[in-house]
C-alpha cells in the first residue's frame, strides 16, 4: 500500500472526474465525491484498507480542457496541500479540434496540452508524495479513426511526462480499449 493514513489525493480534471462531484471541490459523504471512478477508488481503497483513513477529494469540472483546469489548479488542488494527485485531463482539448474546427480559441493543440500537464505536474510535484497521470481516452477501437488518433497524442503526451518526472502513469485508453475487445 502505498498510501498512509490520513493521506490526502486529490483528483484534478474534466467530466471524466468530476461524474457530478459537488463543486468546486467534493469529498465526504453521499454523491460529493460524484458517481464515477473516483467513487469507486475510494470504496475500494476503504474495502481493501479500512485501517487506512484516507481524505479523497473530487476536482473534476464537466467540460475542462487542459488550460480550463490549470486557471483553477491553484485553488482547486495546490492549496488543499495534497499528499497526492491524480490528474486526467485531455478529451476536451482533442474533441474541440474536431466539435469546433473553425473556432480556434476553444482548441487546445498538443504543444499547449503539454505544456499545462507540465506546469500542473511542477506545481505539486515538490510537496506531494507522488503523482498520477491518467490518460485521456476516447473509446473507439479504430486506432485509425482521426479523433481516436488524435487522442493517442495526447495519450503519448501524459506517458512521456509521467516517465520524465517521475510520475504513476494510468493508461485508461488502452483500459477502455480492452473492454471493448471479444477475442
Amino acid at each position: 500500500m502505498i498510501f498512509e493514513d490520513m493521506d490526502r489525493i486529490v483528483f484534478a480534471g474534466d467530466s471524466v472526474t468530476d461524474m457530478g462531484s459537488d463543486q468546486p471541490v467534493g469529498e465526504g459523504l453521499f454523491d460529493s465525491l460524484g458517481t464515477g471512478y473516483v467513487r469507486m477508488i475510494e470504496n475500494l481503497l476503504a474495502a481493501f484498507y479500512p485501517e487506512v483513513n484516507l481524505r479523497i477529494t473530487n476536482s473534476g469540472t464537466a467540460g475542462n480542457t487542459s488550460r480550463d483546469l490549470l486557471k483553477r489548479y491553484q485553488r482547486d488542488v495546490v492549496e488543499l496541500h495534497p499528499d497526492w494527485v491524480a490528474v486526467c485531463i485531455g478529451i476536451n482539448d482533442v474533441w474541440a479540434q474536431f466539435n469546433c474546427p473553425a473556432i480556434p480559441k476553444f482548441q487546445v493543440l498538443p504543444e499547449e496540452y503539454e505544456e499545462n500537464v507540465q506546469k500542473m505536474i511542477l506545481a505539486v510535484r515538490e510537496n506531494a508524495k507522488g503523482i498520477f497521470l491518467l490518460s485521456p481516452y476516447f473509446i473507439e477501437a479504430n486506432r485509425q479513426e482521426k479523433m481516436r488518433a488524435r487522442m493517442n497524442e495526447y495519450v503519448d503526451i501524459c506517458r512521456r511526462l509521467a516517465g520524465k518526472y517521475g510520475c504513476r502513469f494510468v493508461d485508461f485508453q488502452k483500459k477502455g480499449i480492452s473492454c471493448l475487445r471479444t477475442d
